[in-house]
């Protein structure tokens, strides 16, 4: 059995940025925070980039986590939302690097089909199996704050296999798998 691992999960989003924080012994997971990043209150964008990577960072500095699992930006009809949803990964992941910490990426899709065995599940479905999973007494608040917690518990699920998510453990790993991303 191998040791304690801390994974921070992140629902990146520029109006409400989602995160739950796991502990994993062995195949035991347990709660440790969950949340949101309400960031409603301010129309300048960049501002809310770096509310985005302040509270990541803190997080990371608070939880000392061993490894990041962040939701990929899901392919829409709106190209600035899209646009805006990829910076604020991107923020998140910056915070990541920063301090060294080994980034896994997940599509909406996985976590889904990773947490209730269906890749079309509500985000209804997904919290309710998440207190089914975590004995949680009640679902969080907000389903933001679940749709982090569902990044972890999917990285979770998923370690060991192979080809079910990228890794970036630093910006050359990143750079040399998203070729497309340099200027």
């Amino acid at each position: 059995m191998t040791g304690e691992r801390i994974i921070l999960g992140i629902d990146p989003g520029t109006n409400i940025m989602g995160f739950g924080i796991i502990s994993v012994y062995g195949n035991s997971m347990k709660l440790v925070a969950l949340g949101v990043l309400k960031l409603v209150k301010t129309d300048d964008h960049p501002l809310k980039l770096k509310h985005i990577f302040e509270k990541s960072l803190a997080l990371i500095d608070e939880y000392n986590p061993d490894e990041l699992a962040i939701e990929a930006p899901f392919f829409g009809k709106n190209v600035q939302s899209m646009l805006k949803l990829g910076r604020a990964q991107g923020v998140a992941m910056a915070a990541a690097l920063f301090r060294s910490i080994p980034i896994f990426e997940y599509s909406p899709r996985k976590i889904k089909q990773s947490i209730t065995g269906k890749g079309s599940a509500s985000k209804e479905q997904v919290a309710s199996m998440l207190i089914h999973l975590l004995s949680l007494k009640e679902a969080p608040e907000h389903l933001d704050a679940s749709d982090g917690l569902a990044v972890a518990v999917c990285h979770h699920f998923q370690k060991g296999k192979t080809g079910t998510e990228k890794k970036f453990t630093g910006w050359k790993s990143y750079l040399s798998a998203n070729p497309d991303k340099q200027g």
